[in-house]
């Protein structure tokens, strides 16, 4: 049986449970944010079927209810007894930071949500005493940036290599088919020269020599090219140190199938260079 690392987090609301969370979700773990206390034994049993390759998981649980409490910590207990690495993390902040930042996004708070703020933060407060109490971490948010956080978490809690390189998706598309709405940076080259507009181009593919050597010699996609990996050279080692695990970046002509294409292949290439783990994918390549 594999033994699972499961790091439980909880806390007050407003705290950045849901931060911690993707912070964990980046550095490599299979997160679920608010699983139903008592799927919890069903889940780790999932894990360890055989050939699963799930070893460190993160959960978001939150329990206010003094009742539920005592089924929390048996099942934590019986999940020790299996063998696997257990830890619960709790996030708090001081009552005037939760206050501050419940107004900000102009949410109630989940426990009162008909009352003042600082009545749900102070009834919380003591729902959750005792989980607080039982904490194997407290960190306290109330000056920390989400940034901060992330590092805090990487330094002092997450498992693995802290050099843990970018993972890099290029997609293609045709902004006559739609721009992606997944995608981090966006790149339009619909201001290159067009093969489509030349006959023996016309039904090749921006992955066809002919077409690459078309679109990549122009001056204007050279210099193109200088500034994307000028940028990209900026740009991705700081996207790694917020401890992103993987940026998708999409490049779009007008049809998907040309310019894009061999720009895209390109910069593919230049990436994969710099050490980077680069995939590509076109989306509209074979759409007309």
């Amino acid at each position: 049986m594999a033994r699972l690392n499961l790091v439980i987090i909880s806390g007050l609301s407003g705290s950045g449970k849901t931060y911690a969370l993707k912070a964990f979700e980046d550095a490599g773990y299979f997160c679920i944010d608010n699983l139903p206390l008592a799927l919890l034994p069903t889940f780790v049993d999932l894990c360890n079927q055989q050939h699963s390759e799930i070893a460190n998981v993160a959960l978001g649980i939150d329990i206010r209810e003094r009742a539920f409490f005592s089924d929390f910590v048996g099942i934590l207990e019986r999940v020790k007894a299996l063998g696997h690495v257990v830890q619960v993390l709790f996030l708090e902040a001081r009552e005037e930071v939760l206050i501050r930042r419940f107004s900000e996004t102009r949410r109630p708070h989940p426990l009162l949500p008909h009352l003042p703020i600082v009545n749900g933060i102070r009834f919380e407060k003591e729902r959750v005493a005792e989980l607080r109490r039982r904490a194997d971490r407290i960190i306290d948010t109330s000056d920390l940036t989400v940034h901060e956080l992330g590092e805090l978490l990487a330094k002092q809690f997450l498992r693995g290599p802290t050099d843990r390189r970018l993972t890099i998706s290029l997609m293609t598309f045709g902004y006559k088919f739609g721009v992606p709405y997944d995608i981090d940076l966006l790149f339009d080259v619909r201001f290159l020269k067009n093969p489509f507009f030349v006959p023996e181009l016309k039904p090749l593919s921006g992955d066809d020599p002919l077409v690459r050597t078309f679109v990549l010699t122009d001056p204007e996609a050279v210099s193109l090219m200088e500034h994307l990996e000028d940028l990209l050279k900026f740009l991705l080692p700081l996207f790694q140190r917020e401890r992103r695990s993987y940026l998708t970046i999409g490049i779009g002509c007008t049809g998907g199938r040309h310019r894009s294409v061999a720009i895209a292949s390109r910069l593919r290439e230049s990436l994969s260079s710099l050490g980077y783990e680069v995939g590509l994918k076109h989306r509209d390549i074979d759409k007309t």
